[in-house]
């Protein structure tokens, strides 16, 4: 890849997930086992489906999602939702000065030497203040009830690359994708409790109490991380 390739590649990627909607909606199409149509999105994200429809649309554009001929689940009978789903087109760009995977790996093993005794107490805090910086730079809706946050909490989440789902009934979170890459798998006991951290933070910015604890990390790379809230 040429210099002007890479740059070139660089904006492309800007300009298609640069906005933490469309990158969250593009991580929830990439990650579901079916096609999702715009009202899914809609709902899932909280925003109106002809918005939901205009992210897709452009994702479709930028070759990063197609419009499938399946249906997508729960369709009802009668004229079928205009379906998408991720095509195979690769998002990640190789270059020594965005190797995000091996920054996260050598920053774990230095807060693991510098304060080995500490490290996990000092991940979780330092995700728990990300997730409440998070939530003040996009939002989350107050008093709306416990299972309305998880769902704020989720959408948030897969704004910034996780690949994560809710089950609000039995207060779980499913990550099946981690931003953090190897390192979750070399250093759950870390990279976890940033995870942990996170959830905390964004929980208490929607103003519900809860004590998230993730009691299956991530031991394998294509296993889900479970977070119980």
């Amino acid at each position: 890849m040429t210099v002007n390739d890479f740059e070139r590649t660089l904006g492309d990627l800007a300009a298609a997930l640069g906005d933490p909607t469309r990158r969250g909606i593009y991580v929830t199409a990439r990650e579901s086992a079916d096609p999702v149509a715009a009202g899914q999105i809609a709902e899932a994200f909280g925003i109106h489906p002809n918005v939901a429809r205009h992210h897709l649309d452009r994702l479709v554009e930028d070759g990063y999602l197609t419009v499938s001929e399946r249906r997508p689940r729960g369709g009802g009978a009668g004229r079928p939702a205009k379906a998408y789903e991720a095509t195979d087109k690769a998002i990640s760009v190789s270059s020594p000065a965005r190797r995000y995977d091996l920054l996260a790996e050598l920053l774990v093993r230095m807060v693991e030497r510098l304060a080995p005794e500490r490290a996990v107490e000092a991940a979780e805090q330092v995700g728990r203040e990300y997730g409440r910086e998070l939530a003040s730079q996009i939002g989350l809706p107050e008093e709306e009830g416990f299972a309305e946050a998880v769902r704020a909490v989720t959408r948030a989440m897969a704004g910034v690359g996780f690949g994560i789902s809710t089950d609000a009934d039995e207060r779980r979170l499913l990550t099946r994708h981690c931003p953090f890459g190897a390192a979750a798998v070399e250093h759950p006991e870390v990279v976890c409790r940033i995870d942990q951290g996170i959830v905390r933070g964004l929980l208490e910015a929607a103003g519900v109490d809860g004590d998230p604890v993730v009691v299956n990390p991530h031991a394998e790379s294509d296993r889900a991380c479970v977070t119980e809230v």
